[in-house]
């Protein structure tokens, strides 16, 4: 498990559809050793706190593994490390086999597994005319988002080494995909509400589900996933 590439960008405008906005969203590969500190990278910003950036998301993560799916899927743009918005380019960390809860040491840090990537308007902005939400929901290839145990130096090339995770916990993609409107797995929803490594924002979502569910017709124990 390797760290390919280090990527970091400050906020810039970008119109799209006759509005202009700003977004950190552009980031760009650093061949020097960066700190990586409680809330983001040196030389890293986020525009919109609200939803990016703080301390459940100091760092995107994206698998490198995926840019193939995307030169393929939208070939007329360009594909260079941090494209996809990431800070970390990785390899090895995969969706399936990456949990919520997972600790790894990389370089002089330490980070933690928190929550899977939204799409947002800003991705589709940034890719227009093409669209890439569909693709992207579809996919699965989402990332994820560490949050900064002991900060550190990071760098290209630096290994990722396992320290271990939560007993019970959710991978980033059963995470991801319980978000989507039309997951209806209760046993995965009840195991993500007790999670402490989730933002209680994500949990109170996975509740909501839960509720909903329960209060249905037809409500089964352990419906078959569709």
């Amino acid at each position: 498990m390797k760290l390919i590439s280090v990527n970091v960008g400050r906020p810039r405008l970008l119109s799209s559809q006759g509005e202009t906005f700003k977004t950190g969203i552009f980031k760009k590969p650093v061949s020097d050793r960066v700190m990586l500190r409680g809330t983001n990278l040196d030389g890293d910003r986020q525009a919109d706190l609200t939803v990016h950036g703080g301390p459940d998301k100091a760092v995107y993560a994206y698998p490198s593994e995926h840019y193939e799916f995307w030169k393929e899927e939208l070939p007329d743009h360009d594909f260079s490390w941090g494209a996809l918005g990431e800070n970390f380019t990785t390899q090895g960390l995969l969706e399936t086999k990456v949990s919520v809860g997972d600790r790894y040491r990389v370089g002089s840090a330490v980070v933690k597994v928190t929550t899977p990537r939204l799409p947002c308007f800003k991705l589709a902005a940034k890719f227009e005319p093409d669209d890439i939400i569909d693709p992207f929901i579809r996919s699965g290839f989402c990332g994820f988002y560490f949050s900064v145990v002991e900060e550190g130096e990071v760098g290209a090339g630096d290994e990722f080494r396992f320290l271990g995770g939560e007993t019970t916990t959710l991978t980033i993609l059963e995470a991801y995909r319980l978000f989507l409107p039309a997951s209806r797995d209760v046993k995965l929803l009840e195991r993500g509400t007790g999670m402490q490594s989730l933002p209680a924002s994500w949990r109170e979502r996975y509740q909501a589900k839960l509720d909903a569910l329960h209060a249905g017709p037809g409500f089964e124990r352990n419906p078959r996933v569709r």
